[in-house]
């Protein structure tokens, strides 16, 4: 999206990531894509739209910094079978000096139904010392650009969730 360094960040709200699908070894013996590989497809998405933040490959070996994923939280909607086409939004949730907070959806890249969200915390790692460590004041002016872009998107209701076995509130059964 960029037309070179001085041209600023812009970001479409959501980020939506190329078309991809499963590949053949990462069908399991269900006939659908292995939990696995949703974190893969997931974070491919997550590089193409770091690359906009300009936090990608080359930021690391360039500027010696890098991102590192600190927390995700996956819930799995629809299967996936094997060949079919998948996009994934990006909406940036919130940021500060040291972490980006994202929320994205799996969907059928023709069809539209979801498939799997993915909620991630992403930390800023100098490469060197390899601790945590503040965005350079040029990637914060980006990831600011990318957070106003989104600012307008709805809170996702997933956001936030924890995991936890409901309790029946009728006729429960009690363990004694």
């Amino acid at each position: 999206m960029r037309k070179g360094k001085d041209a600023g960040a812009f970001f479409f709200s959501p980020f939506v990531s190329s078309t991809m699908r499963p590949e053949p070894g990462w069908i399991d013996f269900n006939g659908h894509l292995n939990m696995a590989y949703y974190h893969v497809m997931f974070d491919r998405a997550v590089e193409e739209a770091f690359l906009l933040l300009d936090l990608g490959a080359d930021y690391a070996s360039e500027r010696g910094g890098t991102t590192f994923a600190a927390e995700c939280h996956v819930l799995y909607r629809q299967e996936v079978k094997p060949d079919m086409p998948m996009r994934i939004t990006i909406q940036l949730v919130d940021y500060d000096e040291k972490r980006i907070h994202l929320y994205m959806e799996m969907r059928h890249a023709n069809e539209g139904w979801l498939a799997a969200t993915s909620e991630n915390m992403f930390l800023h790692v100098d490469v060197e010392s390899r601790k945590v460590a503040p965005f350079p004041s040029d990637i914060l002016e980006n990831i600011a650009t990318m957070k106003q872009a989104h600012a307008a998107l709805p809170r996702p209701d997933a956001l936030g969730r924890t995991m936890t076995i409901p309790k029946k509130a009728v006729g429960r059964m009690e363990v004694h």
